[in-house]
């Protein structure tokens, strides 16, 4: 088992964070300001049961003191308006400092909590390229993009090491996977020793990243390193090395949570002076996980980036045959005729088609006609997957964009209580009256109003409902405790 010992002359109160390690880390959520706002998700929470507080420097994040039952398996959650994340993760976003309309990489994305959270810093606007290389984590992070409904966000499957030259960014984060020693408390206060290959072989990679990052980087760009592990090895001696002969140089951070500085020796290794001004969160500081953060500013001539160009209608998988025009004005006819969303709802919003799917985006540019179609990575989505286009029906919506659209959605939905909910997914019949038959957008009656939860089909009166096998028994859990 790991030795945190080994740290403790790295750590100037170490009975405190021998006493944090000792207990479960308490749950914390991150409201998404680009769905709603604290007051909203604090009420819902608090109508339901659980009790919360502030967590301080962190405007945006709650804690659960206390609660009925997970507060994973609540509407609030259901719905996108939090995401559950380590409260110290909560400062990454801001030190990378990411600007609505700028293009941002996050080389290591899923699950996507500090992605999420820098798309909500931009308010929306810009492009995030969001690298991950792993499929199942792919799976989870587009759930929780569309989950969240942020639609900046190009997601690409690959190795952040080997993603391809062409395009520069603004800003990287550089989120490399560690030892993971921050997340102890998750594991009972203890953690699995380490063999010393894993070390050599992780340590390698953190070293590989952090340069492909600071090389994608334009000049005067940021790059944003950060692990969730105490031990100098991953944090300041990778860096340490990587400035020896890199073009960057350390920008000092002092964010606005308890926090220490950057070491500069641990036993008989020294590293660079500069290293002080990286920041290390430990488990008391916050109460919560623990982190390490170093920011580098590119040398040379302030650059804009290059290689990036519009975003086509239909993806560039093969010759432009004129259907993604087509299933546009076939989409947004169903939108506005059908369902009654306002015109303007998709100003300043764009659409690409790929097979059958139809996709609404916010992107206002992305690299991928800059990058070598020989490498090894592929595009797995952009924005949020709007339409199914299959069929010689009309153009059908997926659950995501309905609740996504929420209150825009004026025709043909019915809201439901609780109690008709578990009839639909217990599989009693209902009805919906007015609707005798049809696609039907179907929200849940809450505290905050109605609110669209997916989409269903009605005939000959009797509801049926098409939420996606793989979420009802999230849904059940959150309807079976709600009042009728």
């Amino acid at each position: 088992m790991m030795d945190l010992e080994q740290y403790r002359e790295l750590i100037d109160d170490w009975p405190s964070f021998a006493e944090a390690v000792s207990r479960r880390e308490p749950t914390t959520l991150r409201v998404n300001r680009l769905r709603t706002d604290v007051e909203t998700v604090r009420t819902s929470l608090e109508a339901e049961g659980f009790e919360l507080e502030e967590v301080g420097g962190l405007p945006w994040f709650l804690r659960v003191v206390d609660g009925p039952r997970s507060v994973a398996d609540t509407f609030g959650h259901w719905a996108g308006w939090f995401y559950i994340q380590q409260a110290a993760t909560g400062v990454a976003a801001d030190l990378l400092g990411a600007r609505p309309g700028e293009r941002i990489l996050d080389l290591c994305a899923a699950p996507g909590g500090k992605t999420l959270h820098i798309a909500e810093t931009m308010e929306g606007r810009g492009t995030i390229v969001a690298t991950e290389v792993n499929e199942g984590r792919i799976r989870a992070l587009l759930g929780n993009i569309y989950r969240l409904g942020t639609p900046n966000i190009l997601v690409v499957s690959g190795d952040g090491r080997e993603l391809p030259d062409g395009a520069t960014f603004d800003r990287v984060l550089v989120d490399v996977p560690c030892s993971a020693q921050g997340t102890v408390r998750k594991k009972a206060g203890r953690l699995p020793a380490r063999s010393r290959g894993f070390m050599a072989k992780i340590i390698r990679a953190q070293d590989k990243l952090l340069r492909r990052a600071i090389h994608l980087t334009r000049p005067g760009g940021v790059v944003l390193y950060v692990t969730c592990t105490f031990g100098p090895d991953e944090n300041e001696a990778v860096v340490s090395r990587v400035l020896a002969d890199s073009p960057v140089e350390v920008e000092p951070m002092d964010p606005p949570v308890p926090h220490a500085r950057g070491v500069t020796r641990w036993g008989e290794e020294v590293y660079d002076p500069r290293m002080t001004g990286a920041v290390r969160i430990y488990p008391h500081h916050l109460d919560s996980g623990g982190l390490f953060l170093c920011r580098l500013r590119k040398q040379g001539p302030d650059r804009p980036t290059v290689g990036w160009t519009p975003v086509p209608t239909q993806y560039p998988d093969g010759e432009d045959d004129g259907q993604g025009e087509e299933g546009v004005e076939a989409a947004l006819d169903v939108l506005t005729g059908h369902y009654g969303v306002p015109e303007n709802t998709f100003a300043g919003f764009g659409w690409m088609r790929r097979g059958t799917n139809l996709w609404l985006h916010a992107l206002e540019d992305w690299p991928v006609d800059a990058w070598d179609p020989g490498g090894h990575w592929r595009t797995v989505a952009l924005g949020l997957r709007a339409f199914d286009l299959r069929g010689d029906g009309p153009p059908r919506p997926t659950n995501d964009l309905l609740q996504w659209l929420d209150d825009r959605v004026t025709r043909n939905r019915a809201d439901l209580s609780a109690a008709r909910w578990r009839d639909v997914l217990d599989g009693r019949a209902t009805s919906v009256p007015g609707v005798e038959r049809g696609h039907v957008a179907l929200g849940l009656a809450t505290e905050q109003g109605d609110h669209i939860v997916g989409w269903g089909f009605v005939r000959d009166g009797r509801l049926k409902d098409h939420v996606p096998s793989g979420r009802r028994k999230w849904l059940r859990n959150v309807v079976a405790e709600r009042p009728s």
